[in-house]
């Protein structure tokens, strides 16, 4: 059974997400080549000193045995930027313009809702060059699902959508609803054919009716920026529509390029 979730509704359930997963760890007991645990279903970060990659609790090198990245190369001064979106407020299509202007493609991982009631600036997404990514239909704990049927059905209806709206395949990047993943998720979705993608650069943005201001947003994400990030921002934020040109403007600054995901090996 699947069940379409309104956009209040979605709003709390990405609110919840991020709160979980943009959560800072406790640098105790997280080391460098951190591993996996049956414990491990929220994805998270320790940023311990701005400029370098922060620690995950999995590592890269962990992570790429599934075919999951949360980082590119950590010796390109190259980012990647990322928007996840369960629903469309506005914002959208100015934050094409500005990723228009600047060059940039970005990538937007998608639930079933977006999809449905958006298939017009999905369209956008996809001639203008970014990739449409799979967040799944309807936006459950992918953690607590351990059946194969399950997880299949979850991305392969928003494969069918995305085909319906667009007449093409949809490319096998997937982010899990609410960072919630365990080690039994990366290995169905590297059956399947998907690159698991998380991040490692993001902040408070999700909240529509507490926004932050321009200055608490350049804050996190201007210091924390390093070679390799993949940035997720939500393309429902006021906040990033109003600073994406200046935001972008200033990386491009500090001498940072842009890449895609299909680039990350």
């Amino acid at each position: 059974m699947y069940v379409i979730f309104g956009k209040k509704t979605i709003a709390a359930l990405l609110s919840a997400a991020v709160l979980m997963t943009v959560a800072v760890i406790s640098g105790a007991g997280i080391r460098d080549n951190a591993v996996m645990t049956a414990a491990d279903t929220n994805w998270g970060l320790s940023y311990q000193k701005d400029g370098d990659l922060p620690v995950g609790n999995a590592s890269a090198q962990e992570l790429i045995k599934y075919n999951a990245v949360y980082t590119g190369n950590p010796s390109e001064k190259k980012i990647y930027l990322t928007f996840d979106a369960g629903y469309e407020n506005g914002y959208t299509p100015h934050i094409l313009d500005v990723l228009k202007k600047h060059n940039v493609k970005a990538a937007f991982f998608l639930v079933g809702n977006y999809i449905e009631t958006s298939p017009g600036l999905v369209k956008r997404m996809v001639s203008e060059g970014h990739i449409v990514g799979n967040h799944t239909y309807s936006h459950p704990d992918m953690s607590q699902i351990s059946d194969e049927k399950s997880f299949f059905d979850e991305l392969s209806k928003l494969e069918s959508l995305y085909k319906t709206a667009t007449g093409q395949p949809m490319q096998k990047f997937y982010r899990p609803p609410q960072g919630k993943f365990s080690e039994n998720n990366l290995k169905m979705a590297q059956k399947l054919g998907y690159r698991t993608v998380f991040w490692s650069l993001a902040y408070v943005d999700w909240y529509n009716d507490d926004q932050p201001t321009k200055e608490e947003a350049f804050k996190k994400l201007v210091p924390r920026i390093h070679n390799g990030a993949i940035i997720l921002l939500h393309s429902t934020s006021k906040t990033n529509s109003d600073i994406l040109d200046e935001l972008l403007t200033k990386w491009e600054s500090m001498g940072y390029q842009f890449g895609t995901l299909n680039e990350i090996t």
